[in-house]
């Protein structure tokens, strides 16, 4: 398969038996002004469950003025589903297809190479509401991102709420605490936590942050098992508003490029109105994300609907950022209207599905899928 995989990933020194992949991107006209990157990795961030894809409960309403204010990539997935799995394929561009276990859990496949590196002179940051402990993720994080100061819950000013440590909330507002006070451009990975049972809402946001209730069949029919479900999906929109109120006062705001993606989806069982029955038939839900850059000034806004996957990310901040870097995963610049690319022009997205175990590939018209 390499002729096919090089050609597919624009490799410009193929090479069969070596199985070269590397591809070097070098900015035209030099570097830009090193802008800030804050990379927020939003957990179970499900396409139909929000505003964006519209949702009739409007659950993430200004997450959604976000989108059109930024460039949205609103056919983006997750090669597959898991936090863990989703951490892992942000920072290698490398799907993971470890199973039963995952890649990171592996002593033997931790040292991965990340284009985060290639930001020379940046300090490295990684704010995760609660501790890092699972999933050897902290091993992944401290062995491979060069420098990095790793915040975990008890680095914090705020209180812990339940299992996941501090609310996601008060985890993006600490994490521009810290951010404001850099002298030095910043790599800022923000990892959040609340859109997963006990699904908390804190008690010091109950008075601003209003419940809402729908019926059950409501609830059923737009991809939603309660209505605590449904708020806690609500409560990180609610979070997004108060970190970039936040951050727009801060100095740093201007030179700073936001990327804001699902860890993975969820899986939906039932049949959802406002989305063809092959995305719940075949599963698709697990693993479609909202993909957004937010950059007012650097970028110009638009809606593209291109199938990306999450192991594009790294490689298309790089390259907004102008960055010189070197890629040898599968991650492509989702900018690059030079390259050529694809399959008769067409663009892919890997998916392995660990719990139905199947493998497949979204393109725009067609997922193919078999089982392993």
């Amino acid at each position: 398969a390499y002729p096919l995989m090089a050609r597919y990933l624009d490799v410009k020194n193929p090479d069969s038996i070596s199985l070269n992949y590397e591809r070097t991107y070098t900015p035209e006209g030099g570097s830009a002004n090193n802008p800030n990157i804050i990379l927020v990795i939003c957990e179970s961030f499900s396409a139909y469950k929000s505003s964006m894809y519209n949702n009739p409960l409007n659950t993430t309403p200004y997450f959604n003025e976000l989108c059109d204010n930024g460039v949205f990539f609103d056919r983006c997935f997750t090669p597959a589903y898991g936090t863990a799995r989703g951490v892992w394929a942000t920072i290698t561009g490398i799907p993971d297809v470890e199973s039963p276990k995952t890649a990171s859990r592996n002593p033997n496949a931790v040292d991965q190479n990340t284009i985060i590196n290639s930001f020379k002179g940046y300090n490295n940051f990684y704010f995760l509401g609660g501790s890092a402990t699972w999933a050897n993720i902290r091993g992944v994080l401290t062995n491979n991102i060069n420098n990095l100061k790793l915040y975990e819950q008890d680095d914090y000013k705020a209180k812990k709420i339940d299992v996941w440590g501090i609310s996601d909330k008060n985890l993006m507002l600490e994490a521009n605490n810290v951010l404001k006070e850099q002298a030095k451009p910043f790599f800022a990975i923000i990892q959040t936590a609340d859109n997963h049972r006990p699904y908390t809402i804190p008690e010091e946001d109950r008075d601003e942050f209003k419940l809402k209730s729908f019926s059950s069949d409501s609830l059923k029919r737009f991809g939603f098992e309660s209505n605590e479900e449904m708020n806690a999906f609500r409560y990180t929109d609610f979070g997004y508003r108060k970190f970039m109120e936040a951050a727009q006062k801060e100095a740093y705001f201007k030179n700073t490029i936001f990327v804001f993606v699902g860890d993975h989806g969820i899986r939906y069982n039932g049949r959802l109105d406002h989305f063809p029955k092959a995305w719940t038939e075949q599963g698709l839900t697990c693993e479609h994300v909202p993909l957004l850059f937010y950059a007012p000034g650097l970028i110009k806004p638009q809606r593209i609907n291109e199938v990306c996957s999450q192991a594009d990310i790294l490689p298309t901040i790089a390259s907004l950022a102008k960055i010189p870097y070197t890629n040898n995963s599968l991650g492509r610049n989702l900018f690059d209207s030079t390259s050529h690319a694809g399959i008769n022009n067409e663009k892919y997205a890997f998916i392995i599905d660990h719990d139905v175990k199947t493998v497949g590939l979204v393109g725009n018209k067609y997922y193919f899928l078999k089982n392993f």
